[in-house]
């Protein structure tokens, strides 16, 4: 069933046209991924779709019981919110309340003994009861710990930007919908979080439409892909791997319409060089024709230019960490006596939970951080290039092409040749026309674009990239990593992009709690395969240790058992089996009656995240002596039937 319609939208910014005359439509738990280059108005057409902007022409038609739930790419806070509060900000029904509850427990844990505060929760806690809300709210604590929130109380202003974004991400995965609209939700969150969220989406009921630059993401979830190139918009069906298939051959058939089409156009160009003479309608419909073949180009795929490294000398000795030590007063040790000396050709990938330090190690590196302890030495010929997370700034009057010569006129490629400012810009996906352009009207990735331009322009021959995954595109990224293929110096990045990591590095250094960072040598998915393979290894050495002590118990018993047997004694209850039958059914009537009590207390429990933890514990520990209890009663009762057989 279709749940949304866009039809002939259009939308332009001044002379910018970022799309024309676009329709599609949305059916009722499709998951669809939006890809294209950074400034084609991808997320324009979002929020187009939400209702936030309005189109040119054209129009979005749903239906009046569909909802829909959007995470921009940057969200608007109410910094003196909790971190509860702003994932409760959906105007439905159950996330008033839900918003309502949160600050009157917030009240009344500023004032426990003030009756009014006591009475508004009581008041509060029957109508969540009424609304069956406690499951909401759990599920909402459990998505935030998942993406790395644990501090519920916590206000949204004393959170980081990455933080806030996951906060972010928990509020629209939380609310209930029927179109799920997602830009960029993979930014600012680790490796394990993202296959925590594929798995999550994947089971998620409802309609996906989302913008993210994740391959691999893309590959697990999306079952249809829309590309917007110059433009127009171009449906696949299926998920990025069938997209990259299917896009190659609509290519191919550009290409074999634009050989066609030159090979007409030779000719006619011949036959206008003759001398056409317009006096008969067959003429002038054959000059006609000669000039829509003049005009009618095909689209030039820029993201399939090559682009030759260049870089500055390196010399023998590069860079050696020697017993690094840093920690904060907030937060520990994050790197603990680190060592390493980089080769020449290094390709490093820096995996590892938000927070543990990974983004500390570079700056560390990169000298904008001391150790505590332990030294850094780099060599005399290193020229370090460090894209970091946070743009630089960029003065909004200073056109494009203004901001890269600043750097370098030109570069030099590894084959011995130059590279122009302005040809170096167009193979970065920016056109001759687009380079003439001030910064201020580029988007925020186009921004990050040139901002990773000019860290190459600078020739270095160490590159340093903090997350460069963030807010670059599929055909950037494409390009940065042909462009690593060819790099002749050393290369360390942090990403949580796992297809960037396969594509990329060919040494892991993961960060594994308290300051250690292990070193994997291969790949991501190499990585991966290490880690599982440790963790069979492990389960196999403690399944066969239980194998080990079950036997030796086994023949002990039996042997104790042996002379037992020989002396044929009666069969017939211990004192302590006799004494455990007679109350083994009032024990099991309490141990029910017990973990009766103890649910009722979790339900009560539902706004206190941690008093829940707890009873959950305690709930696991009732129900084991429940078991325990029935299998002794099992036990006791076949005991005393074959006791009483023997006796008849």
């Amino acid at each position: 069933m279709n749940v949304l319609t866009a039809e002939n939208l259009t939308k332009s910014y001044g002379e910018k046209i970022l799309f024309a005359d676009i329709s599609f439509g949305i059916d009722d738990g499709e998951k669809i991924g939006i890809i294209g280059v950074n400034g084609t108005g991808k997320s324009t057409l979002l929020k187009i779709l939400v209702g936030i902007e309005w189109p040119d022409q054209g129009k979005v038609t749903k239906g009046n019981c569909v909802s829909l739930e959007y995470l921009p790419q940057n969200p608007e806070f109410e910094d003196g919110a909790t971190v509860l509060q702003q994932v409760f900000k959906g105007n439905s029904p159950v996330m008033s309340l839900l918003r309502k509850y949160e600050m009157a427990l917030e009240r009344l844990n500023d004032d426990s003994e003030h009756p009014k505060f006591q009475q508004d929760l009581i008041a509060l806690g029957q109508q969540m009861d009424e609304l069956d809300a406690w499951q909401l709210e759990n599920e909402a604590k459990a998505i935030l710990t998942k993406l790395g929130i644990s501090k519920f109380d916590t206000l949204i202003g004393t959170l980081s930007g990455g933080q806030r974004k996951r906060v972010a991400l928990a509020s629209a995965l939380i609310n209930p919908t029927d179109i799920l609209i997602l830009d960029e939700p993979t930014n600012h969150i680790d490796n394990d979080t993202v296959d925590w969220l594929e798995q999550y989406l994947n089971k998620r009921k409802g309609a996906l439409i989302m913008i993210t630059h994740d391959r691999y993401f893309l590959d697990r979830v999306v079952s249809r892909v829309l590309e917007l190139d110059q433009g127009k918009l171009y449906p696949y069906p299926g998920n990025y791997s069938r997209f990259l298939e299917l896009k190659a051959e609509r290519e191919e058939q550009v290409e074999a319409t634009e050989r066609k089409r030159q090979n007409l156009f030779r000719n006619e160009l011949a036959w206008m060089r003759r001398g056409a003479k317009a006096r008969t309608t067959k003429q002038k419909a054959r000059i006609e024709r000669f000039e829509k073949l003049q005009a009618d180009k095909p689209t030039e795929y820029l993201d399939r230019v090559e682009l030759p490294a260049g870089s500055s000398r390196l010399g023998k000795k590069i860079l050696e960490c020697t017993h690094i030590q840093k920690g904060f007063s907030n937060r520990g040790v994050v790197i603990k006596d680190f060592n390493y000396i980089l080769l020449r050709n290094d390709r490093i990938g820096i995996i590892g939970p938000n927070g543990s330090g990974k983004s500390t190690l570079l700056n560390l590196i990169a000298g904008r951080l001391t150790p505590d302890s332990g030294s850094i030495e780099l060599g005399s010929t290193v020229n370090m290039g460090y894209f970091t997370q946070e743009n630089t700034y960029f003065n909004p009057d200073i056109r494009v092409i203004d901001e890269i010569k600043a750097v370098a006129e030109v570069i030099p490629t590894s084959d011995g040749g130059f590279l122009t400012a302005s040809q170096m810009l167009e193979r970065f996906l920016f056109p001759p026309a687009a380079q003439w352009t001030q910064i201020g009207k580029l988007s925020g990735g186009e921004k990050r674009r040139l901002y990773l331009l000019r860290i190459l322009m600078g020739t270095p021959n160490v590159l340093l990239l903090d997350e460069p995954t963030n807010d670059l595109d599929i055909q950037t990224l494409t390009i940065l990593e042909g462009y690593l293929d060819e790099f002749p110096g050393a290369v360390i990045a942090v990403s949580h992009d796992r297809y960037f990591l396969d594509r990329v590095t060919d040494k892991i250094f993961s960060f594994e709690g308290e300051g250690a960072i292990r070193s994997y040598v291969g790949n991501y998915s190499d990585y991966r395969e290490q880690l599982y393979a440790a963790e069979q290894e492990a389960m196999q050495a403690a399944n066969l240790d239980s194998l080990s002590r079950a036997y030796l118990t086994t023949n002990v018993q039996a042997l104790k058992a042996e002379p037992e047997k020989k002396k044929e004694r009666p069969l017939k209850m211990t004192f302590k089996e006799q004494q455990d039958y007679e109350q083994i059914e009032a024990q099991i009537a309490q141990a029910e009656e017990e973990l009766e009590k103890n649910n009722r207390h979790m339900n009560d429990m539902g706004s206190d995240f941690e008093k829940l933890t707890e009873l959950v514990g305690i709930q696991q520990g009732l129900e084991k002596n429940l078991d325990d209890l029935l299998e002794r009663w099992t036990y006791l009762n076949e005991l005393a039937e074959r006791i009483a057989q023997n006796k008849g």
